[in-house]
């Protein structure tokens, strides 16, 4: 047996249970208040309304308007459990200006990403976001300029797009301050593939405070782990079998910090008495769990989403935003490995 749909309530149904004209009821759930009525009448189509159920069609009520109330997020991130705050922190903020996110993910695939877009503006977006897992350059589809566009975690090569990054040159910093206060001079680097933005900033934020501390570059010191944890032990373990072994260790990711964890216990070497660690990113199923847990410096995920929401805001409506990067403070996360 097939099951039963029910027909979705119309103005002219609250029109007919209410007693009113449709015109009226019209008035009254589209809020024009400038049109005078009783009370008495708003009051029988609003008691109506929510009887029969009644929904307002927003598709309707987007293409006489020109206007949804929506934004659109295109993004790989709904696959990537620890930059998912972008997606909350951006959602968030959305709400609380009473607006609503309708999320694409896309996996970074070119095609997908436009139809993507495509189908997005078919719901009369107001402006897209395009975030992504992992900063760096991105090229999207030219129906994005169809409306204003904000990029989070990511930047547009050409510059066409304003963007929110994360100030990877101060979070590199703040980790090495943070050993340097702690009493060490001979700090590792253990580094992302060396040509990503992140890998740049971080690297540069650690040069420029062990140069302002008068501490010579050691290149020995620096070696990349590639972003994985056995990547991280491999490397930990070059920088704790040198003739000069480092008394702390930053790590440009948890990951990597998980490996060197590692290295250093199979040497029968402390954390942090002996060697000191700090990561980065703040991938809390690892940093929060390590033991004892990793202090870290954290990408802002959270504050990038809303940020880019509020620029997107500020776009649509009509306010002077220009094409340049924002970055955005990368704290550090205190625990025990220091």
């Amino acid at each position: 047996m097939s099951k039963m749909t029910r027909r979705p309530v119309t103005m002219k149904d609250v029109a007919l249970h209410a007693g009113v004209s449709r015109t009226a009821v019209s008035l009254v759930l589209n809020g024009r208040h400038s049109v005078s009525l009783a009370d008495e009448t708003r009051d029988r189509v609003l008691a109506a309304a929510a009887e029969l159920g009644y929904r307002p069609n927003a598709g309707a009520r987007a293409l006489a308007q020109q206007r949804s109330d929506w934004y659109g997020l295109v993004t790989e991130i709904v696959t990537a459990p620890f930059a998912v705050d972008i997606i909350k922190g951006a959602q968030d903020r959305a709400f609380a200006d009473e607006k609503y996110l309708l999320i694409a993910s896309t996996e970074s695939d070119r095609d997908a990403e436009t139809a993507a877009i495509e189908r997005l503006l078919e719901q009369r977006v107001e402006g897209l976001l395009y975030a992504a897992t992992w900063h760096r350059a991105v090229e999207l589809p030219e129906i994005a300029r169809e409306v204003p566009t904000v990029l989070v975690n990511c930047y547009d090569a050409e510059g066409r797009y304003p963007a929110i990054v994360p100030d990877e040159r101060v979070g590199g910093r703040r980790a090495t301050e943070r050993l340097l206060a702690a009493g060490h001079r001979r700090i590792g680097f253990v580094n992302l593939d060396p040509d990503i933005p992140a890998a740049v900033g971080r690297r540069v934020g650690y040069h420029e405070v062990l140069s302002e501390a008068g501490i010579a570059l050691d290149e020995s010191l620096e070696i990349s782990g590639h972003a994985t944890a056995d990547g991280g032990y491999v490397a930990a373990s070059a920088l704790l079998d040198l003739a000069d072994p480092p008394t702390a260790i930053f790590c440009a990711n948890d990951r990597m910090a998980m490996g060197a964890y590692d290295a250093i216990k199979e040497r029968g070497l402390r954390i942090p008495q002996d060697v000191a660690v700090i990561g980065f990113d703040n991938q809390e199923l690892i940093a929060a769990y390590l033991r004892p847990g990793l202090t870290t410096v954290a990408l802002p995920f959270g504050q990038m989403g809303a940020q880019g929401v509020d620029l997107l805001a500020a776009m649509i409506a009509g306010q002077s935003t220009g094409t340049g990067t924002v970055t955005v403070d990368c704290p550090l996360l205190e625990r025990a490995s220091v």
